[in-house]
């Protein structure tokens, strides 16, 4: 960027938002310039912090007209470096972290309306503290922003009973990318008046406009909870198992999810901490069930299903919490899996969708295709086995060279993605395109 043009752009959004709220010194905006993971790194002339959907319209626009493009970023937890600025220093990156407030909440009509800066954790707490529940729950829900979570179409561990964020939004506001302000927030949850035009925005990483603020739905809260850790042979049966959960348990079933014995042990390298209930098994489904009604029998029913799955060897062991502390312990187990990945080291990381049915067909080939290929490769799968995404990721034989291995990464995920393809899936479930998957 010329530098007498840089000044005047500079000076134009110090004027929109206060000088302290454009950020210029290196060491200010060096967190807003590189990915969670740490694979992408850009550059910016200024990082710029509006505190409402106004200043918003106001920074898109002033950058429109001096032909400089903007980068919208939230709370920086995204995977696949849609956030992240290019190393061309060309681009100002919007941050959102300002526009951080609940602006109402209807409990008659079970909504609320947030601005995109809040975080999905304090969005899941003024649900609670109102007798609601806002079901979006992913590991990063302490930092992560729900307007990121809005524009990424976030999944999370209780897609099987909800659906994925796009299903959980009634209106959105967004800012376009001329500055004008689209108001799309109705709180209906039934509309036949035109084309359901917020759908464009979710999902779309910002690439169509900045969200600003949402109309999310809210559910009953549950008032009974109940978490388990089944041990399996295979996928083959721990899908077996899910239609047995679904069967016993019907639309309660909140969250059934595929954890290899190869992240669990990963986990517990990394965090000697966390627990073992079941050690040594090839394969594990972790359960969550909940009701919102007081007297629910859930907790036996639970017991009762997985004691007949052990009968029916669906299931070789299993372990149901007995206290909230007790399934804290065993949803650790799966959260700090992409923690103890990247501590581990780089990985070749894939979120990928298949028909559940055809998961492990599709396992054993590219097991079959990626041994060939790569001898030694050693598999990190994990996932939301109920709504068929994996996170299905290759870490490098023992003793390779880190760099070598990561030299291969486009022909390892040629045969990942030609293989997701030829079973019908998708090569991005969850994590969005950004600069990763473009």
């Amino acid at each position: 960027m010329i530098v007498e043009s840089a000044v005047r752009l500079l000076t134009a959004l110090k004027s929109i938002v206060g000088e302290a709220n454009v950020l210029t010194a290196e060491a200010d905006i060096a967190a807003y310039l590189t990915d969670w993971r740490g694979r992408y790194r850009g550059q910016s002339p200024a990082v710029v912090r509006p505190a409402s959907t106004a200043e918003v319209a106001s920074i898109v626009r002033c950058c429109a007209d001096h032909g400089v493009a903007v980068v919208p970023q939230g709370g920086n937890t995204g995977l696949c470096g849609g956030a992240t600025p290019r190393p061309s220093r060309d681009e100002v990156v919007i941050s959102l972290s300002r526009l951080n407030r609940v602006r109402a909440i209807d409990i008659d009509n079970a909504t609320m309306t947030v601005e995109a800066g809040v975080p999905l954790a304090r969005v899941q707490e003024v649900a609670a503290e109102a007798g609601l529940l806002f079901p979006l729950s992913l590991a990063s829900e302490g930092s992560c922003a729900i307007g990121g979570n809005l524009s990424t179409n976030a999944g999370g561990t209780a897609v099987l009973r909800y659906g994925n964020a796009r299903e959980l939004v009634l209106g959105l506001e967004v800012v376009l990318a001329d500055g004008r302000v689209w108001d799309g927030l109705r709180s209906l949850r039934k509309d036949n008046t035109g084309y359901d035009l917020k759908q464009l925005f979710i999902g779309s990483e910002g690439t169509l406009g900045i969200i600003t603020a949402a109309v999310l739905k809210l559910f009953p809260s549950s008032r009974k909870s109940a978490s388990a850790l089944a041990a399996v042979d295979d996928v083959a049966g721990a899908i077996a198992l899910l239609g047995t959960m679904r069967r016993a348990l019907g639309d309660r079933l909140t969250g059934f999810e595929l954890v290899s014995g190869e992240c669990v042990a990963l986990a517990r390298a990394q965090f000697p901490a966390l627990a073992d209930p079941l050690p040594g098994h090839p394969w594990y489904a972790l359960i969550q069930a909940d009701d919102a009604a007081p007297e629910s029998a859930l907790q036996a029913q639970l017991e009762n299903a997985l004691s007949d799955a052990i009968e029916q060897a669906l299931a070789r062991d299993a372990v149901v919490a007995q206290s909230e502390a007790q399934a804290t312990e065993l949803w650790a187990l799966r959260e700090h899996i992409p923690d103890a990945q990247k501590r581990e080291g780089p990985n070749i990381k894939h979120d990928i969708s298949v028909p559940v049915s055809r998961i492990p067909q599709f396992l054993a080939r590219a097991q079959h295709e990626l041994d060939a290929a790569f001898p030694g490769v050693r598999y990190v799968i994990f996932g939301h086995l109920g709504d068929g995404n994996l996170h299905y990721n290759l870490s490098p034989p023992r003793g390779a060279i880190e760099a070598d291995f990561l030299a291969h990464a486009p022909r390892a995920t040629r045969i990942v993605y030609d293989l997701v393809a030829q079973f019908g899936g998708s090569f991005s479930a969850e994590h969005g395109i950004g600069k990763m998957k473009r």
